[in-house]
């Protein structure tokens, strides 16, 4: 299918109503660029396009224009099963993403059995200079590599990004906050040495506070653990 045709079935999709409740939620993108398609219809009708030899002339078509097009976008690579596949795609999309909801979305299924081969990327990534593709790393990061195949250097790799970024800096506390609820004796010194930056170690507190994962008892010593802000 081509960009117009694809464009056609998400106008089809429309709704007026959640278009405009979505555009409060991502204010650095322009409403007009917002069509309003609700997430599971995305997700559906990417689980059908990908199925379509012709949907790549659609995937190399960027920039899109609308927000909608790089939200199909980023559930179709998740759709892809081939790691070297998707992986070639995710790293031609990353630099187009331009907002913390198309970032969050992209998540390819097919790297839960490639983790090994996907930490060098996340390494790049975390690395990068782009807003969205730093979170994305810290993303995946998260996401792939706080169960069983944790250690305790990754950790340190997010706590050592610096930015001025709001979007990053939210990640990296939510990432802290869920590293405190499945790795608790690994993630804690770096709220105890204050290994983040102000608001973004007190974010992390407050997330992890919010958590059902994390014991009461818990909960309080990380009260204890927030710094006063000076702006």
């Amino acid at each position: 299918m081509t960009t117009e045709e694809i464009r056609q079935r998400l106008y089809e999709l429309q709704d007026t109503g959640y278009r405009d409740f979505q555009s409060k939620l991502i204010p650095n993108i322009s409403p007009d660029s917002m069509i309003g398609v609700r997430t599971p219809a995305l997700r559906k009708l990417a689980k059908k396009l990908i199925k379509d030899p012709d949907i790549n002339g659609f995937l190399r078509d960027l920039p899109h224009y609308y927000f909608d097009e790089n939200q199909l976008h980023a559930f179709l690579i998740s759709e892809i099963k081939d790691f070297a596949v998707c992986m070639d795609q995710v790293r031609r999309f990353l630099p187009f993403v331009d907002n913390w909801a198309t970032c969050d979305q992209l998540s390819p299924k097919v790297f839960r059995k490639h983790r090994p081969e996907l930490l060098p990327f996340i390494r790049e990534w975390i690395r990068s200079d782009q807003t969205y593709t730093v979170r994305f790393g810290i993303g995946m990061l998260m996401q792939h590599f706080l169960d069983e195949d944790f250690n305790t250097e990754y950790p340190r790799l997010v706590a050592a990004v610096r930015s001025e970024e709001y979007y990053i800096n939210m990640m990296i506390a939510w990432y802290f906050a869920t590293a405190l609820a499945k790795q608790y004796e690994a993630a804690v010194p770096y709220i105890e040495q204050r290994k983040l930056e102000g608001w973004t170690h007190n974010k992390a507190i407050q997330k992890a506070v919010e958590s059902r994962r994390i014991s009461p008892e818990q909960k309080e010593y990380l009260r204890g653990l927030k710094v006063k802000l000076v702006y």
